[in-house]
């Protein structure tokens, strides 16, 4: 194990991927071995079958497996036909990748600032961005926890929107006993390695319930060519209707993530009994958790909690031997990378409350009681030292 700041070693890491693997290791390398023998690596029916078991996994029919979560969200602006003159309301404390993608397109960035309790898109402010060249709602469904997909739905169809779902962090969640696939026009995931369902590398999937969105992603993933298996007609003839990129999911990611898929719902379940035991052993005025509302379920990618002097805090547990992060801090409207758009602090109050006083603990399915134990133990006894 590599050494904690301070020189302290890692008693808690934030992931364990390796324990993972070991948990399962038999049914992933038969997965790799049998698609190492077919000798069939960028199209074949194990990455059509994963397709269709994740979106049924969704709630939906169509699924479309691509490269990576930023390809997803890529290829589902394109879809949907987004371009130069365009709009699409989205949050400013997310992954890159959400904004990336409406960059890439040709699409103009409008952020809205975020509700405190959830950390994820008010829909209040979304209605009043709402402008003639909106064109889309991006929702982030932030850390696991599914934003107000119903609300913005609403708000979506009455000024004749689309709604397009982030999930890269959801796999799993609900929102009053349904799946996120079914709330909006389209929903996107990662499958990074520290997902809820992640590769041994990098890949993505768009899910739809619209057939027809679901072949223009799958068109725009490939060369542009009309047929998934093969970039030939039954002729030997290559026809290429649109120019696409090559973006497909790779078989071999795809063969790992089918081995992993009947996995999630005990590793959601073992997620969530390590958060609950997390808001029991922190319950204290000081430590402010995501808050779930009514009829949501969140996956727990991560377990985010808000705290006094959280540096301060932070450097605590890193001396004790205990890894945590900082997701989506400094948010992205004060990124350089994002400096072109003239936002600066006080734009967005929420998100950046958020970014200076956020932590986000370990967690992760094979991580044990004790080892919550110890880090909330390190946590109370560091807010502890700073009275």
């Amino acid at each position: 194990m590599r050494p904690a700041l301070g020189g302290a070693r890692v008693r808690v890491a934030s992931s364990d991927l390796a324990a993972q693997y070991l948990g399962m290791k038999a049914e992933i390398d038969a997965a790799i071995e049998g698609v190492l023998l077919s000798g069939e690596f960028e199209r074949s029916d194990q990455l059509w079958e994963f397709e269709s078991e994740f979106a049924h996994a969704c709630g939906v029919e169509h699924g479309v497996g691509v490269a990576s979560g930023l390809a997803a969200l890529l290829l589902a602006l394109k879809g949907l036909g987004l371009g130069p003159g365009d709009q699409v309301i989205t949050v400013p404390n997310t992954d890159i990748s959400s904004c990336a993608a409406i960059s890439h397109v040709g699409a103009e960035i409008v952020w809205a600032d975020v509700e405190e309790g959830t950390h994820n898109l008010d829909p209040a402010r979304v209605e009043a961005l709402i402008g003639p060249r909106t064109r889309a709602i991006m929702a982030v469904s932030l850390y696991g926890l599914p934003a107000d997909l119903p609300q913005l739905g609403e708000i979506a169809r009455r000024h004749h929107l689309w709604l397009v779902s982030d999930a890269a962090l959801a796999f799993g969640a609900t929102v009053e006993g349904r799946p996120l696939g079914p709330l909006a026009d389209v929903t996107c995931f990662s499958f990074a390695p520290t997902k809820v369902l992640g590769a041994y590398g990098d890949g993505g999937m768009v899910v739809t319930a619209d057939e027809q969105l679901a072949a223009r992603v799958r068109l725009l993933a490939g060369y542009g060519e009309p047929d998934r298996q093969s970039m030939a007609d039954a002729e030997g003839r290559v026809r290429l209707r649109v120019e696409g990129y090559h973006l497909h999911l790779d078989v071999l990611q795809a063969a790992v993530l089918r081995a992993k898929l009947p996995r999630v719902p005990e590793w959601l379940r073992r997620r969530r009994e390590l958060a609950a035991l997390y808001d029991r052993l922190l319950a204290r005025p000081e430590v402010i958790p995501q808050q779930v509302p009514p009829g949501f379920t969140h996956a727990y990618r991560s377990y985010v909690v808000r705290l006094p002097k959280r540096d301060s805090v932070r450097l605590r547990l890193e001396a004790a031997g205990i890894r945590t992060s900082l997701l989506y801090a400094p948010p992205l409207h004060l990124q350089e990378a994002y400096r072109r758009l003239g936002h600066g602090p006080g734009d967005y109050p929420v998100v950046e409350r958020l970014s200076e006083s956020l932590l986000c603990l370990p967690l992760y399915p094979e991580m044990a009681d004790e080892a919550v134990e110890m880090v909330a133990a390190a946590l109370n006894s560091a807010l502890d030292g700073l009275n």
